[in-house]
């Protein structure tokens, strides 16, 4: 057995700077964990409805064919309601920026308190795969075809006619580019 505890497999090595000397670094819980806890540097309150970042004192150096996905906690989500605006936020092995974290309090009654230090995410770092993609004419055939959102079935699945009516009437939010510019790397 491997340092990592499987076979043949050693720890990925990924250079990390303090940005606040006090912040502990990133550590599992416990043997077999995905994801190492993020915690914030700042406390905050959040309201019913209100998200913040919050920033995490680290930066990270990832080796290329890598990246970094910053997952929720379930017990955050589960006690508090609180939930990740853009779960997973990615880390790209090019980003050398602090880690930060969008939070959102999903109750509808209870403000939610971070305080220093307090667990508010956790990092988990993944090989990634570079394509390249080559533009047809016409997409080979499959058996779920152009079948979306709900198409398996499933709790509260939409019927035939209802998704015929989804899929006619798409409606969305523009993102201006310099609102996408401006969190870049988070």
């Amino acid at each position: 057995m491997s340092r990592a505890g499987l076979p043949g497999r050693d720890p990925v090595e990924v250079l990390i700077r303090r940005l606040d000397p006090q912040v502990p670094l990133p550590a599992y819980a416990h043997p077999g964990d995905a994801g190492c806890d993020l915690v914030t540097t700042e406390a905050a309150e959040l309201a019913p409805g209100e998200r913040a970042v919050l920033p995490t004192g680290v930066s990270i150096a990832l080796p290329d064919g890598y990246a970094a996905f910053v997952h929720p906690r379930s017990g955050l989500a589960a006690r508090c309601g609180v939930c990740l605006v853009n779960a997973p936020g990615t880390v790209d092995a090019g980003y050398r920026g602090e880690i930060r974290v969008i939070v959102a309090n999903l109750d509808p009654r209870e403000s939610v308190r971070f305080e220093r230090f307090d667990r508010i995410a956790q990092l988990v770092v993944q090989q990634v795969e570079k394509v390249r993609f080559h533009e047809v004419e016409e997409l080979p055939g499959s058996a779920r075809a152009a079948g979306g959102f709900g198409s398996t079935g499933g709790h509260a699945a939409q019927d035939g006619a209802a998704q015929d009516h989804a899929a006619q009437h798409n409606h969305y939010a523009a993102v201006a580019a310099d609102e996408a510019a401006d969190l870049k790397g988070q």
